[in-house]
């Protein structure tokens, strides 16, 4: 009941700190990946970390929606059903396929991980399972099938770039290479553009604000990081492509 009736403050006020955090992030990359800091504290394994952090906005997705009290019409199985698709595939498939399983994430960065990923799903599945008052005549709004268009061309760029990234390690390899094709051409991340325009679509979609929040989060997390790898791109390769922009073709 608490949350419920203080559903709208909590979101504005973890929208909001949205801002600051992408504003600290211009200056500082996450240190896990190819930006990891050795003196970052303990680190447990990169691909148990993934597996793990990510599976919670699943679970509590899952959770919400099912012990919720409100309404499931179609509609509102078919939202949750693309939210699971994308972190099903987050969770265990991109996981699980990384090749490198001596990589390592700080253990601090792992719990802000989570302690972000409770925050989004519950939020998110709490809408869904309690507030939301969706009817199946939401099938028929313009909103519904643009929102539904860009995420599932979302979903497509992310996973595609995701699976070409992953294909330039061979087996038993652990250094970075150039990506090259499809919109890797144009700019340095364009997993991160994908997912971007996923929860952008997402917000489109469902016109709720905890997705809204949701896929400013996803910008304020996500842009830094792409400007981070465009950089160390630029410093790592001598021979990397001049006409790339990090994140959006032609323009950032």
């Amino acid at each position: 009941m608490l949350l419920k009736n203080n559903f709208d403050t909590i979101e504005w006020i973890w929208l909001g700190l949205s801002v600051p955090v992408f504003v600290i992030l211009q200056f500082i990359a996450a240190p896990f990946g190819r930006h990891i800091k050795r003196n970052f504290g303990p680190t447990i394994n990169n691909k148990f970390a993934w597996v793990v952090m990510e599976s919670v906005s699943f679970v509590t997705m899952a959770y919400f929606f099912m012990t919720g009290t409100g309404p499931k019409p179609l509609v509102s199985w078919l939202i949750v059903f693309l939210w699971l698709g994308h972190y099903f595939n987050r969770s265990f498939v991109y996981a699980l396929r990384q090749k490198n399983s001596q990589e390592q994430m700080p253990v601090l960065i792992f719990l802000m991980a989570i302690g972000f990923n409770l925050m989004n799903a519950g939020l998110n599945g709490y809408y869904l399972g309690y507030l939301a008052t969706y009817t199946n005549s939401w099938f028929l709004q313009v909103n519904f099938w643009v929102g539904l268009v860009l995420f599932v061309g979302g979903m497509f760029v992310n996973i595609k770039s995701d699976n070409m990234l992953l294909s330039l390690r061979k087996p038993g390899e652990s250094g970075y290479k150039i990506p090259q094709g499809f919109l890797f051409k144009y700019v340095s991340c364009p997993n991160h553009l994908g997912e971007i325009v996923e929860w952008i679509g997402f917000a489109i979609l469902t016109l709720n604000p905890a997705s809204l929040s949701f896929a400013v989060w996803t910008f304020a997390n996500v842009a830094p990081r792409s400007i981070a790898h465009h950089k160390w791109y630029k410093t790592k390769f001598e021979n990397y492509p001049s006409d790339r922009r990090a994140l959006i073709p032609f323009v950032w």
